[in-house]
């Protein structure tokens, strides 16, 4: 098979970080790279067909309500304390209790 050349571009230390990797893992850089690379694309691509089923999933999802006309929202008044903590319950199951990733107009 016949082989193709890349050329890459990076700082100074991160080439001396590669090279040394290289040399512990007996390798030389072009092969310690192919490797990594090679290791690389395989997980990726594995994390891929994981979620393929999910991410087709959402896509017909989003499909399917691109669809829907949307209708005004009429106020309903106040939340109640007891709302409110369900709410706070609710989202942080999806932030965590300590608000990183800050909800919208609250401070973390």
């Amino acid at each position: 098979m016949a082989k193709t050349r890349i050329s890459i571009s990076l700082e100074e230390q991160q080439a001396d970080r590669i090279r040394r990797h290289a040399e512990r893992a007996g390798l030389d850089v072009s092969a310690y790279l192919v490797h990594a690379a090679t290791r690389q694309m395989a997980e990726t691509e594995a994390i891929e067909d994981q979620f393929a089923g999910v991410d087709a999933i959402i896509a017909a999802a989003e499909a399917e309500a691109a669809g829907v006309p949307l209708e005004p929202v009429s106020p309903v008044g106040e939340l109640t304390e007891q709302e409110r903590r369900e709410i706070a319950s609710a989202l942080d199951l999806v932030y965590g209790p300590d608000r990183a990733g800050a909800r919208p107009g609250e401070a973390a």
